[in-house]
């Protein structure tokens, strides 16, 4: 008969201790779970309860924003009398009715945020392109502002270029460690700089936004997830290293012509324009990452919701700083020598003179003469918008591949003739083995035959 072992007291109060534990964890993970739930039933009430006003708030201030900025666009249109300047004025203009529709749809309609920010994020990025061929297009083109830029450079190095050592001087300084310390001294390769960093990162911008939207679909983007396995925080990097480049290059170029570009107010201008880019872009990626820290709900609708709310805002703010910084009324009235109706007009006033004692009574006669414009189609002038500006993007679009293509050329190119000299160089080798063979075979022979004779 087998004896069972009685368990002891110890034994005993080591598994009620095991039960208690498991008892506790099981409270906490149930507590947790209810907490959870309480949390997201809270969150989803307070959502539901803001999400109708926020619309209508965020509907009032885009109804401004669209009001001003199609009527300032119109305006443009219908004085289109300095095509190279104004395409590129409308397009910068655009951007302001561009992020407030989509910004109200997503705050809308929170399924559609993905697709509309696809949109925004190309149109940004065009837009930063259009600003810097607007800064080009008010220098007079790119023909005078290598010319300018040139001048500029020699000015700065300061010594002819008549001997060898002068000019291999002036060639390093014209490297691009100067484009951060002295960008003065590049001369036409600033502008070729200014170029490329604004159109890589009309070409990123676009690209990754196609990306997010396949990742989308595959459910491993995760926007505004800080995590390895999404595609968010990788395509965040490389999206903030491109437009702080863009920017820079745009900064740099600004610096270096902003002595030419004093009778358009260009700092305004610039402040304007930079503050839509530089604060829509930074704001996300704030409040992306207060949400992934825990400080604000994490979920997605949160997000989207609060960016796109501030940005129906901020159109609205920009719509009002445009009406100022980029009015239509300069183009409205031109030299006489152009083409236009000119008007004069006439004032006379009665002044009175003080001569000593006395007021005499005198007639001031001003005559003012202005040529105004005719007006112009606004169909000619979206059509030359659509096709000049889509020709003068195409050009640099292609030249900023070849730029970033040439490279990769060159160093293929060095790889094949390292190549073909190892292989020349070890084919000479086993020229030079056959003939010192072929030598000393004939050498041994001439011995053989002297031998046998």
């Amino acid at each position: 008969m087998l004896m069972t072992p009685h368990p002891s007291l110890s034994d005993q109060h080591v598994s009620q201790q095991g039960v208690c534990l498991l008892a506790v964890e099981h409270w906490q993970w149930k507590m947790g779970e209810e907490w959870h739930q309480f949390y997201s039933s809270a969150y989803q009430g307070t959502y539901r309860n803001l999400h109708q006003p926020a619309v209508i708030i965020g509907g009032c201030f885009v109804v401004v924003a669209l009001v001003l900025s199609i009527l300032l666009i119109f305006q443009h249109l219908r004085s289109y009398t300095k095509p190279a300047e104004q395409k590129w004025i409308v397009a910068v203009l655009f951007m302001v009715p561009v992020y407030a529709c989509q910004s109200i749809i997503s705050l809308w309609n929170s399924r559609l945020s993905l697709a509309c920010d696809i949109l925004r994020s190309c149109y940004e990025a065009f837009a930063l392109y259009s600003f810097g061929s607007y800064l080009v297009a008010c220098l007079g083109g790119e023909e005078i502002v290598i010319e300018l830029l040139e001048n500029e450079s020699r000015k700065q190095l300061s010594k002819p270029l008549l001997e060898g050592e002068d000019e291999k001087q002036w060639l390093q300084q014209k490297s691009l460690r100067n484009f951060f310390m002295r960008p003065c001294v590049l001369g036409k390769d600033l502008l070729r700089i200014e170029k490329f960093g604004l159109v890589q990162y009309m070409i990123l911008k676009t690209v990754c936004a196609f990306l997010a939207f396949v990742l989308e679909l595959f459910g491993v983007y995760g926007d505004g997830e800080f995590k390895w396995h999404y595609g968010y925080p990788y395509m965040a990097v490389v999206l903030n290293f491109s437009q702080m480049w863009a920017l820079f290059c745009l900064v740099q170029f600004y610096n270096v012509t902003h002595g030419r570009l004093q009778s358009i107010k260009p700092l305004a201008k610039f402040i304007s324009f930079k503050a839509i880019v530089f604060a829509t872009w930074w704001q996300g990626v704030g409040i992306a990452l207060l949400c992934s820290l825990g400080v604000w709900p994490k979920q997605g609708k949160f997000q989207t919701g609060l960016q796109d709310f501030l940005i129906c805002i901020e159109m609205a703010i920009a719509a009002v700083a445009h009406v100022f910084v980029f009015p239509a009324e300069p183009y409205r009235f031109l030299p006489a020598s152009e083409y236009g109706e000119a008007t004069t007009e006439t004032t006379i006033a009665e002044v009175k003179l003080e001569e000593g004692d006395e007021e005499k009574p005198a007639v001031l006669e001003t005559t003012e003469t202005q040529t105004k414009a005719p007006g112009t189609s606004i169909t000619e002038s979206v059509q030359d918008i659509v096709r000049e500006g889509g020709q003068h993007v195409v050009k640099d679009v292609v030249l900023t591949i070849n730029q970033a293509i040439e490279p990769v050329e060159r160093g293929v190119t060095k790889i094949q003739e390292t190549f073909h000299q190892i292989s020349v160089g070890s084919g000479k080798e086993e020229d030079t083995e056959l003939v010192l063979e072929k030598q000393e075979h004939d050498h041994k022979n001439l011995t053989e035959s002297k031998e046998n004779c």
